[in-house]
């Protein structure tokens, strides 16, 4: 089950929910940074976030059928990351259309994955959000490119902060979902030892 999944590794959802939020914060606490920084700074985040994203597909290969949507949602990270790495000098509106579109690219693969989980677990729908959240963020920054520096920073900021909170949401649900199936894996088992 791609619930027992995540439960099972529902840290790696809380640290990638963090590290967003550290991102988004970052971003607000230096408004003046270049854009050089700010470029090098979501290499980082894409990077470690989809490194991450792999981490959580891989270890539950076995048990879950779907674990590709998480592999192919971490692939994208760690490639957007590595592409921004590769050109830190790029402009404004480059720099926009690489986070837009990996932003809508992860938001849709975040909304597959709810999809699949919906019958597994309860609160699938913090998962919808936060697909949303980046799927809304990059069709604006497509619609939007030339918009400045300042306030794409801004906007980067805030989405990965939302974002970054809808994950550490979704972390706990699905922690507490663990618990939960821990308890009725032991009872079934209980009961079948008793007939």
């Amino acid at each position: 089950m791609l619930a027992k999944l995540l439960a099972v590794s529902w840290w790696v959802l809380l640290v990638r929910g963090l590290i967003s939020i550290l991102f988004g914060i970052s971003a607000y606490a230096w408004p003046g940074m270049t854009l050089v920084t700010l470029v090098s700074l979501f290499g980082a985040f894409a990077f470690l976030d989809g490194s991450f994203a792999v981490f959580n597909a891989f270890s539950g290969r076995k048990e879950n059928e779907n674990w590709w949507v998480l592999l192919l949602e971490g692939l994208l990270g760690i490639a957007f990351g590595i592409i921004t790495f590769q050109a830190p000098g790029i402009t404004a509106t480059v720099l926009i259309l690489y986070i837009a579109f990996w932003a809508m690219a992860t938001g849709v693969l975040r909304i597959i994955l709810a999809v699949r989980l919906r019958k597994e677990i309860e609160g699938e729908w913090w998962m919808v959000l936060a697909g949303l959240t980046s799927v809304v963020f990059g069709v604006l920054m497509v619609a939007r490119p030339g918009e400045g520096a300042l306030a794409v920073l801004w906007i980067v900021a805030t989405w990965a902060i939302v974002g970054g909170v809808f994950l550490v949401v979704l972390a706990f649900k699905v922690k507490a979902l663990g618990g939960r199936l821990d308890e009725l894996k032991k009872r079934l088992a209980d009961r079948h030892a008793r007939a």
